[in-house]
């Protein structure tokens, strides 16, 4: 295949890339940061600890995290068609993506949390914070520079996960992958592709390290 007409094909797959991690990682990010929370929260020795509700929690983080990729795929087919109206394309990809990265952030941001200093919240709740507080304004900007972290590491995750919605008709690099450079033994095309994951996963990496030190004040 010519790079006249190699460049159109990989320029769309990683627009449609782009389609399905950008607002699954927002989301994900939004939901898994509460679970997060909860999880911190509710463990013994939290602020608010709630020994049943935790075991619940942690029960469901790790079955989510356990969950093969592909598998999760199929089994939200029905949810997909439900929300979407189809299980095929780079926006139907969005809800199993989202899915998926949603207890993995949870995970990501109890352990960023449990890293902050016991002491520092307890500072903050004897000088009359709230427990809404105690989060918003001391535990999480104390944790940013390993929420941030964690971020980059949930979204490098997801172009991966991307990559592998192709096998379904996701759409994206990993589609352009399969049906040309596999289906058609275009290794020019299978070449390109992996190339342009690599500097996706490589600017995401570059972008998050340089914002958690931008953020990190110690």
């Amino acid at each position: 295949m010519s790079w006249d007409t190699l460049w159109p094909l990989l320029w769309q797959g990683t627009l449609e890339t782009l389609l399905m991690v950008v607002p699954s990682a927002l989301i994900a990010q939004a939901l898994g940061t509460a679970l997060g929370v909860l999880l911190t929260l509710t463990r013994p020795g939290g602020l608010k600890p709630q020994a049943p509700l935790h075991r619940v929690l942690d029960a469901v983080v790790n079955a989510g995290r356990s969950l093969p990729f592909i598998i999760l795929l199929v089994l939200l087919i029905p949810l997909t068609r439900l929300l979407i109206g189809t299980s095929i394309g780079s926006t139907a990809a969005i809800v199993p993506l989202t899915v998926a990265a949603i207890p993995f952030v949870a995970r990501l941001v109890d352990g960023a949390l449990q890293g902050v200093p016991q002491g520092v919240g307890e500072a903050a709740r004897a000088m009359g914070a709230s427990t809404f507080q105690v989060i918003g304004k001391v535990l999480l900007p104390e944790a940013r520079p390993a929420l941030i972290h964690s971020f980059t590491v949930m979204v490098v995750s997801l172009i991966s996960y991307s990559a592998m919605a192709g096998a379904i008709g996701g759409g994206g690099l990993g589609d352009l992958a399969i049906r040309y450079g596999y289906q058609r033994f275009e290794t020019g095309v299978m070449v390109a592709t992996v190339v342009m994951l690599l500097l996706l996963v490589q600017g995401v990496q570059w972008l998050g390290d340089a914002a958690a030190r931008r953020t990190d004040h110690r």
